[in-house]
């Protein structure tokens, strides 16, 4: 029987849902690989910058997460103390093809961009839970300050009004420049 209460034990821990990422709380470690084949290990990797994750769960949410990063990279792209990473965020059959699939990333990438775009092949469904995900379309975009933490949080396509509030929270952390 004790067997039979230790398998309860497990089952009833694979059931609680995963903790949603709040604002102010330093973000769960979110680990890939970078284009250029370094691992990648979030918050950590952004070294104290500013920084803006736009994860996409689905092809078609490329280009949510494309028109974000154009626009941050335009505004803070020059400023060293601000960073940015596209997190592809690829699951199910769909990690069988992993080298392909990042093979056709590149093609698509300017080298210069390459450490900036991450795949995470590994629990995406726990980040869905994490991001609440809901449109595929959507980019999930998780500003975090220089130190890890949550600042501003983000779904959907691309919006002027929401864009106007990342840049302001960013300005913010730079000391309102």
């Amino acid at each position: 029987m004790a067997w039979l209460s230790g398998l309860l034990a497990v089952a009833a821990l694979a059931a609680v849902p995963a903790a949603e990422i709040l604002h102010g709380e330093r973000l769960p470690s979110l680990s890939g690989r970078s284009l250029a084949g370094h691992e990648v290990v979030l918050p950590k990797a952004a070294g104290g910058s500013v920084a803006l994750l736009l994860l996409g769960f689905t092809y078609e949410s490329r280009f949510a997460v494309e028109a974000w990063a154009e626009r941050f990279r335009e505004e803070f792209g020059s400023d060293r103390r601000v960073t940015f990473y596209e997190v592809p965020m690829i699951g199910g059959l769909a990690r069988l093809a992993k080298w392909f699939i990042d093979r056709g990333m590149r093609r698509g990438t300017a080298r210069g961009e390459y450490e900036h775009v991450i795949t995470v092949y590994r629990a995406t469904e726990l980040w869905k839970q994490r991001v609440h995900y809901a449109d595929p379309n959507a980019a999930y975009l998780i500003l975090l300050d220089g130190t890890g933490k949550v600042a501003w949080r983000h779904a959907g396509g691309f919006d002027d009004r929401a864009y106007a509030a990342l840049s302001s929270h960013v300005s913010e952390f730079l000391g309102g420049e």
